[in-house]
């Protein structure tokens, strides 16, 4: 798995949830399938005149997810740009070539006066499969955006009493000095957080 089949993944699933915040801190959810993909990075249509362009405009982070018939969970989270504008009707006609439906909802050349055309160059993929076991998760960047990681670290002051590795739901954590947490199959749930009698457990 990578960040292009990721993305190959996210156009199989068509419509997917673009998540932002509007300017009283609420969050807002979109179902937007909209889209044209490129090796590494994507472009989405929306209306100029709609809320969820003005949040674009005005702040531009976001989250996508995609969610596979496979149990594979692909969430995307960056900053959507407007295309300059010379570029915008060569964007605009790619995507309403790509997903016809469109002209029904802007006939003729109400797409070009009503429309506009954002992309994603930079963005951290988050990959979560829950279709195996143990599960499998891993993070990937495209552009210049760098991965911040999440998660349990398990420190030099683990005594070794293995609780931890006991109850870890996916049986990724390994005997050691210290015992280590396989950071490909975790859940992320927290039980060794909680378990650890010494507080050895930190979360990243």
């Amino acid at each position: 798995m990578d960040a292009k089949k990721c993305l190959q993944k996210l156009k199989y699933v068509g419509v997917l949830a673009f998540a932002t915040v509007d300017g009283y801190g609420n969050p807002q959810i979109r179902n937007i399938s909209a889209i044209h993909y490129e090796a590494e990075s994507m472009y989405f249509f929306t209306a100029k005149g709609k809320d969820f362009c003005r949040e674009l405009l005005n702040d531009g982070r976001v989250q996508i997810l995609g969610y596979t018939k496979y149990k594979e969970m692909i969430r995307l989270s960056a900053k959507a740009v407007p295309v300059c504008d010379e570029d915008q009707p060569k964007y605009i006609n790619m995507i309403f070539e790509e997903q016809p439906y469109l002209y029904n909802l802007y006939p003729n050349d109400t797409r070009m006066l009503g429309g506009i055309v954002f992309k994603i160059t930079d963005a951290e993929i988050q990959y979560f499969n829950l279709g195996v076991n143990p599960i499998f998760r891993e993070t990937y960047t495209i552009g210049n955006k760098k991965a911040i990681f999440k998660g349990y670290n398990i420190t030099d002051n683990c005594i070794g009493c293995g609780k931890c590795a006991d109850n870890c739901p996916q049986s990724c954590i390994e005997k050691g000095n210290p015992y280590k947490i396989q950071q490909n199959h975790c859940l992320h749930c927290g039980i060794c957080f909680g378990l650890c009698p010494v507080k050895a457990i930190e979360k990243i």
